[in-house]
C-alpha cells in the first residue's frame, strides 16, 4: 500500500509557514529554539535569554515556520528563513561572517535581492525519542535512513514539514536562493531525497562541523520532481507551491 506522505504529515501536524506576525506562536517557536539551542545543545547563552525566548538580530527579516502537533497542541518543530536587508545586502545574513567564497556573493548565483538564508532548524525532544534519533537540532545523525520517515510511530520525519513550509513561504515571499550551513549529516539526507545543494568551499567548524551551501529554489525542485516525484508532492504541498509551468506528477496521463 502506498503511503502519501504530504497527506499523512497533514493528518498529523498543522503548519504554520510563517508566524512573524503572530505574538503568541512566535514566543512558542523562540522558546522551543531556546530549548534546543541553548539547554540540550548549548549553542547559545541561556543567561542571555532571561525570558528563556532565543532570539538575535536576524529576526525581524525573517519568516519563522512553526509545526503544531495536532493531537498534543505541542509545538514540534521550527525554522527560519532570513531575508537580506535591501538597503544593505551584503554582509546582511549569518553566512556572510562565515564564509568568503567568491560565489556566495556573485549575483549571478546568490541574487542578494531575492537570496535568503535558512537558519534555527529545530525539532523538539518529544518528537526525537527514538534511539535511532541523534541528539542534534534536527534529530538527523549519520545512521539515519529514509525509513525513518514513515516508520512505526507512522507520522513522517518533522524535517519534512520545516521543509514544505520553507518551500512555500519563499514561493509566497518572492525568494528564489537560499544558502545555509548545514549539518553534513542532514545535508546527505536531503540529498537521498532529491534536494541537492552546491558546496560553497569547505566544511567549517560553527557549533561542529557545517557545510556552506547554496541552491536556486526552483532547480532544485526542478530536478526533485524528476527524481524523487513522491517527496516533490510534500515539498510543495501537492503542487500549490510549484511554479505555474510545473505539471504534478501524473498530469500527462491523466489529461
Amino acid at each position: 500500500m502506498t503511503v502519501d506522505i504530504n497527506e499523512l504529515f497533514h493528518k498529523f501536524f498543522e503548519i504554520h509557514e510563517d508566524v512573524s506576525n503572530e505574538p503568541e506562536l512566535l514566543h512558542e517557536a523562540l522558546r522551543l529554539r531556546y530549548q534546543v539551542y541553548c539547554i540540550e545543545n548549548e549553542f547559545e547563552d541561556p543567561a542571555a535569554f532571561r525570558n528563556e525566548m532565543e532570539r538575535d538580530r536576524y529576526d525581524d527579516r525573517a519568516m519563522h515556520t512553526l509545526l503544531i502537533h495536532r493531537p498534543s497542541g505541542l509545538p514540534a518543530g521550527t525554522v527560519r528563513v532570513i531575508r537580506t536587508d535591501p538597503a544593505e545586502p551584503i554582509g546582511s545574513l549569518p553566512i556572510d561572517d562565515l564564509c568568503q567564497e567568491p560565489t556566495l556573493f556573485d549575483e549571478s548565483t546568490c541574487p542578494r535581492g531575492t537570496l535568503a538564508e535558512i537558519s534555527r532548524f529545530a525539532i523538539s525532544k518529544d518528537f526525537r525519542r527514538r534511539a535511532e534519533d541523534a541528539p542534534t537540532p534536527t534529530g538527523i545523525g549519520p545512521k539515519w535512513t529514509e525509513q525513518e520517515l514513515t516508520e512505526q510511530r507512522r507520522i513522517p520525519h518533522l524535517s519534512l514539514g520545516l521543509l514544505q513550509a520553507m518551500v512555500c513561504g519563499s514561493h509566497r515571499e518572492g525568494i528564489t536562493h537560499w544558502v545555509a550551513e548545514m549539518e553534513p549529516a542532514l545535508l546527505r539526507m536531503l540529498g537521498k531525497l532529491g534536494m541537492h545543494w552546491n558546496k560553497l568551499g569547505p566544511c567549517i567548524e560553527f557549533h561542529g562541523k557545517r557545510q556552506p551551501c547554496y541552491t536556486p529554489v526552483s532547480g532544485m525542485l526542478d530536478r526533485m520532481l524528476t527524481e524523487r516525484p513522491d517527496i516533490w508532492q510534500v515539498f510543495t504541498d501537492g503542487g500549490r507551491c510549484a511554479r505555474d509551468d510545473v505539471p504534478p506528477p501524473g498530469a500527462e496521463a491523466s489529461s
